[in-house]
């Protein structure tokens, strides 16, 4: 039912994530920025400012924002995913371990002992 609503005129319809969260930006400038569409801002001055405690509680609050982000997997994915790693890695393990005897059988077989 949503993909039926029809866009704004003249605007087309985002197609991704990425095109909805820079048409969301676009929308609300930061106060006092004069940008045009589809540039970046530059930002005068070093981006560290600041007392070492304050600077560490942003970047705290950077990766819980980020985080928010994350599509996590379900439960379900999470086993599935689980069981074709330990699956592939049992059998890199195997086919490893038959190339090793393999090879040492050969170089045996060539040099003796």
């Amino acid at each position: 039912m949503s993909e039926e609503r029809e866009a704004e005129p003249g605007r087309e319809r985002p197609r991704t994530a990425a095109d909805r969260r820079a048409r969301r930006s676009d929308a609300t400038p930061a106060a006092g920025s004069t940008r045009a569409r589809g540039t970046a801002v530059r930002e005068s001055g070093r981006q560290g400012k600041g007392s070492l405690p304050a600077r560490f509680v942003r970047f705290l609050r950077e990766v819980v924002a980020e985080l928010r982000k994350v599509i996590w997997p379900t439960r379900n994915q999470l086993v599935t995913y689980t069981i074709v790693v330990l699956v592939f890695v049992s059998f890199m393990v195997a086919l490893v371990s038959l190339l090793d005897y393999l090879f040492g059988r050969g170089v045996l077989f060539l040099f003796g002992t």
